[in-house]
């Protein structure tokens, strides 16, 4: 027995129509009819295939791993796409990793340049502070030799004085503000601002369903996928491998959700309705490299590259 046999004749024993199939699963009658009939070659894609067949069983009280499990050599497979897919997206970050690696380099030469100058007026600092505490003593007057001055006070003055933690230096700046100011140059120095997150469009795809490829750049140790809809739309969401974050309908009342893909090197969408959906991720919009009025079926891999 065929998959597609079983499914309608598990329909047919619920006394289910094909009008209410789809009303349930939001597949359209004609895909339904087409995998009654095992014509899976006009569904949208291979991975189509294999979400519309889970939708179809659930709705008809059928256990879908095991429907899978059983008729695997008649559902169509997507490994080999995937591994063509992989061959282009390691292929495209290699080019873009050799690319950076003289740029990256480039930047030696103005950091050496950068620390011999705090070098610089480090030294400066402490020779001009060094000769201006030993310019500090006042002139001595000379007495006349047959003059006697006597100031009973002068010696326990002298021995009283303290000297002035906050003095100013000769250039009429305080010591402790001046050393303040530097200790602050140098941490901005040594602790850059955070670089935020880009999407970079690395290859816009073609075809009735195109199929495109993104770099994520300097991406956070969590990167967070937010999914919101205003209508209906069917989104299939894994890491490329053979992990799956999403298989089937997504909706207005499924919206907003989010998903944790921290620790993938790379995803992959696969969108049925672009208009419908709107994806963000790490914080930065992701914007359809094809127009989603003239495409609605499309396919994005993104590549997740941690900050530098």
């Amino acid at each position: 027995m065929e998959i597609g046999t079983k499914l309608k004749e598990a329909r047919v024993a619920q006394d289910l129509s094909l009008e209410s199939v789809q009303e349930t699963t939001k597949i359209q009658k004609r895909y339904l009819v087409a995998i009654e009939e095992g014509n899976f070659q006009i569904l949208p894609g291979k991975f189509y295939a294999r979400a519309f067949i889970k939708e179809y069983a659930t709705a008809v009280g059928l256990d879908p791993g095991e429907l899978l499990d059983e008729y695997q050599d008649e559902v169509p497979k997507t490994e080999e796409e995937n591994t063509e897919q992989y061959t282009r997206i390691q292929r495209s970050r290699r080019d873009t990793n050799s690319s950076r690696g003289p740029a990256i380099f480039s930047f030696f030469p103005t950091i050496i340049v950068i620390i011999l100058i705090i070098g610089i007026i480090f030294a400066a600092y402490y020779f001009y502070s060094k000769s201006s505490s030993g310019d500090t003593s006042e002139p001595v007057d000379t007495n006349d030799d047959n003059e006697i001055i006597y100031n009973p006070g002068e010696n326990e003055n002298q021995d009283n004085q303290k000297p002035d933690d906050g003095a100013d230096n000769a250039d009429g700046t305080d010591s402790a503000s001046k050393d303040e100011n530097q200790t602050d140059a140098t941490k901005e120095e040594e602790n850059p601002e955070k670089t935020e997150p880009t999407l970079e469009l690395v290859e816009e795809g073609s075809g009735p369903s195109p199929e495109s490829t993104f770099d994520l750049n300097n991406a956070g140790d969590e990167v967070i996928i937010k999914l919101e809809s205003d209508s209906n739309s069917y989104l299939g969401l894994t890491n490329g491998e053979e992990k799956e974050y999403y298989a089937g309908p997504f909706t207005a009342d499924d919206s907003p959700k989010e998903i944790d893909v921290s620790g993938d090197e790379r995803i992959y969408f696969n969108v049925g309705s672009a208009p419908g959906l709107q994806i963000t991720i790490d914080g930065v919009e992701l914007k359809y490299p094809v127009d989603p009025a003239e495409k609605v079926h499309q396919k994005i891999w993104i590549n997740i590259n941690q900050e530098q």
